[in-house]
């Protein structure tokens, strides 16, 4: 689900970026907020950061003592992406093994869905496998299929989420 999120983030500016004309430093702290919200790419309770949308105030900016760089309070405005046990979303496949595929969903490229969580799809090995039900229809690669989030974990020295998904549901399998 897509989140618009509203957020307070300290921006250090190192001193040899500070300039006496003004635009040249809103200019740095804008760019050094973008990049820290680049290397942020998620967190726990908000998802991945997709984009920053405004930047709603930039505080006064405080000297550290021992280096010289400031710090400036900024508060902004960004969307972001989070899976949620229960919601309904549709991903690609990009990878089939034996037990499983795993799937991607927005930012998200750690979706797996187990054989157990597909009723009535066999898997059929080969050099491109897939897996495939009574009704002829495949679950292979490149494949758009719509799923149900049974549970999600963030991992937070990767910074990113992992999902188990499930077909078992109404309207849910792959989308033709």
């Amino acid at each position: 689900m897509y989140l618009k999120s509203q957020l307070s983030w300290n921006v250090v500016i190192h001193a040899e970026n500070l300039d006496a004309k003004g635009l040249m430093l809103k200019k740095a702290i804008i760019i050094q907020l973008l990049d820290d919200f680049a290397a942020k790419k998620a967190m726990k309770n908000l998802g991945y950061f997709l984009a920053l949308t405004t930047v709603e105030r930039i505080g006064e900016g405080k000297v550290r003592q021992h280096s010289g760089d400031v710090l400036f309070p900024v508060d902004f405005s960004c969307i972001t992406f989070k899976i949620f046990p229960g919601e309904i979303l549709e991903g690609v496949v990009h990878k089939i093994l034996k037990h499983g595929v795993f799937l991607r969903s927005g930012p998200s490229e750690k979706i797996y869905l187990s054989h157990q969580k597909m009723a009535d799809y066999q898997y059929v090995p080969g050099e491109n496998p897939f897996f495939r039900n009574d009704k002829s229809s495949k679950i292979e690669k490149g494949v758009v299929v719509r799923f149900v989030v049974i549970g999600e974990k963030y991992v937070e020295a990767e910074k990113d989420f992992q999902a188990v998904v499930s077909l078992e549901g109404d309207y849910l399998g792959p989308i033709s």
